[in-house]
């Protein structure tokens, strides 16, 4: 691994003084915030928490992997762009109380813009049909949800991918979920952004209406695909009939809703918001692995795990027998059972062994290592 370094997902808290920046940062507006390689002094590292961003990538010595983002970052970013005009737009056209046709109108140019950018998402995608969507994206607190419908699109199109889905379905469903969220503008942000545990009852209902909210909005959308309605009404129902609004069952929501589902569920889970941090992408498989049947479809829920890839090779991590290790290969099918090359410090010595999860039932990952090891163990991992 000498004279070369990949980069990993850290939060900005463990971020220290001289570490270069392993991919460029934008901000609230898509325009370069930082670029990549720069080095980072403590005024810097202020700049990006004063931007909401709670997590960067960094270049370091325990790995030589690039990670790929599986749309370019270009394309992401004009995404978002025009995800956030066009749900602002939303906001100012009920302010302003233009007349019905002045607002079909509006509304009608908005969808177009949307659907333009979901066929850049899915040529983009289409052109690395076998490329793993790896880690949790960065995201800004006051970007949030923006950057989490483009997001969820592309794990949702991943999804789609993976399950033979013919182009046309895929376009329905990619723009069903750009827009799955667009109920959430006409919700107080500050209601938005509660941890859910502090919503109270009334609260709780009004965010539960965000999916009653988009589909009254886009029903009289004459560009938007029925399918695509849909998927903003039902994407958080579930298979038991526990889901809302209308506590539909397994056969009555909708195939491409329950894509939707999964994809939300999961970059929710892992998202870091101003009232509640996200939880590993380890976690957040093991819920929905543990909810297949319950609350998501089982086919849907594999086709899944084929493309998320929670521990890239290259990711330092801890076990859950102490021991530091460096993902080295990853087997698509079991994404949380990785070969890793672990590390330990003897008295005399540095010591290396390589540990295949998938023949030691009784080691897991126990979390994502962000902060450095001992240092001897940093010199030994930047000479191999």
């Amino acid at each position: 691994m000498e004279g070369s370094e990949g980069m990993r997902l850290v939060p900005i808290n463990c971020v220290r003084e001289g570490t270069r920046l392993g991919k460029t940062i934008y901000n609230i507006e898509g325009r370069v915030l930082l670029s990549k390689d720069v080095k980072l002094t403590e005024g810097l590292i202020n700049k990006i928490r004063e931007n909401g961003i709670m997590s960067i990538y960094i270049n370091d010595e325990y790995s030589d992997s690039e990670i790929e983002d599986v749309i370019k970052p270009e394309i992401r970013q004009r995404a978002i762009k025009v995800t956030k005009d066009n749900f602002k737009g939303i906001v100012d056209s009920k302010k302003k109380n233009l007349n019905r046709k002045k607002a079909i109108e509006t509304k009608y140019k908005s969808m177009e813009q949307i659907k333009v950018s979901v066929n850049h998402i899915l040529d983009d995608m289409f052109n690395n049909k076998d490329l793993f969507i790896n880690l949790v994206d960065i995201k800004s607190y006051d970007n949030y949800i923006y950057e989490h419908s483009v997001n969820v699109t592309t794990l949702a199109l991943a999804i789609g991918i993976e399950l033979n889905l013919d182009r046309d379905k895929l376009f329905n469903l990619a723009v069903g979920t750009m827009l799955h969220d667009v109920g959430k503008v006409l919700i107080s942000k500050d209601i938005v952004m509660k941890n859910r545990e502090e919503l109270t009852e009334e609260e709780n209902e009004i965010i539960k209406h965000h999916t009653i909210n988009g589909y009254e909005y886009l029903k009289d959308s004459i560009n938007i695909n029925a399918v695509s309605r849909i998927i903003v009404l039902q994407h958080h129902e579930k298979l038991n009939g526990t889901g809302y609004p209308n506590k539909l069952k397994n056969e009555q929501i909708n195939q491409l809703s329950k894509i939707v589902a999964v994809a939300d569920t999961y970059d929710t889970l892992t998202s870091h918001t101003p009232n509640r941090p996200g939880i590993s992408p380890n976690d957040a498989l093991e819920y929905m692995m543990a909810y297949s049947g319950v609350y998501f479809e089982y086919n849907i829920i594999k086709a899944f795990m084929k493309r998320v890839i929670p521990y890239p090779v290259g990711t330092l991590v801890k076990l859950s027998n102490g021991d530091y290790g460096v993902v080295d290969s990853v087997v698509p099918d079991f994404p949380l059972r990785p070969k890793v090359r672990v590390i330990r410090q003897k008295a005399t010595r540095i010591e290396q062994l390589d540990i295949d999860l998938m023949k030691e039932p009784g080691i897991t990952i126990k979390r994502i290592q962000y902060e450095s090891p001992d240092l001897s163990v940093q010199t030994y991992l930047k000479n191999k």
